[in-house]
């Protein structure tokens, strides 16, 4: 019996729904560091990047030089929130109990802050060490470099590999992966203009829920 085609996960917005937590933390710590206006619309503009290019992009929209010894704080406020109030995403957990086959995941945040996502959600059991974040790769999303990582990782050829990702920068840097792309607007900062946004990167799919991901992976001959 052939193999179930592996399965690339992002983390933020994907497995967790971390988003809206993540762009309140940018908020507040910006604000304690005397540099207010950094709202959700900002932060929606940086889904799916490293911090530091979230960092540098937020510079670019506001002007707004973040001091790079504050660079830790981000994180701590971040790690507060995730703690109190970080779920998974609807449906994932009965969705990776059931799915078969190698998975990953591959993620623009650091090991740290992925592996304490994975843990608070009770998700981390389901990827075991088959953890990749942006930081071990020379560049971050919209470039291929994590994607290719973790397909070598797992032993696999790039273009076996299925990618889920709610970020136009993810779906961009899996199609130049050659892999193929499902997008997920499942998670609690989707926007009106997320599928189209999704399907321009060049998504093959773009699914709602759990639900839609799994129809859609069985018609590419991985149960689920």
């Amino acid at each position: 019996m052939a193999r179930p085609r592996p399965i690339i996960f992002d983390c933020d917005g994907v497995l967790v729904d971390s988003e809206p937590l993540a762009a309140r933390a940018y908020e507040r710590v910006y604000e304690k560091h005397g540099m207010p206006g950094v709202h959700g619309g900002i932060i929606a503009q940086c889904v799916g990047m490293k911090q530091s290019d979230i960092i540098a992009r937020i510079r670019e929209l506001t002007g707004h030089q973040f001091p790079a010894a504050a660079d830790g704080d981000i994180w701590a406020e971040t790690k507060v929130l995730f703690t109190e109030e970080l779920k998974p995403t609807p449906g994932i957990a009965a969705f990776l109990e059931t799915l078969e086959g190698d998975r990953c995941v591959a993620s623009s945040s650091s090991v740290e802050r992925i592996n304490h996502s994975l843990a608070v959600t009770g998700l981390a059991h389901v990827f075991g060490d088959a953890i990749y974040s942006s930081s071990m790769v020379k560049n971050g999303k919209p470039a291929p470099d994590i994607f290719l990582f973790a397909a070598a990782r797992m032993g696999v050829a790039p273009a076996d590999c299925i990618v889920i990702e709610d970020s136009p920068f993810g779906i961009q840097g899996a199609v130049a992966a050659g892999m193929t792309a499902i997008g997920y607007t499942g998670g609690g900062h989707t926007y009106a203009e997320h599928t189209a946004r999704l399907t321009a990167a060049g998504a093959d799919f773009v699914c709602a829920d759990w639900q839609e991901v799994s129809r859609q992976l069985s018609g590419l001959g991985v149960p689920a």
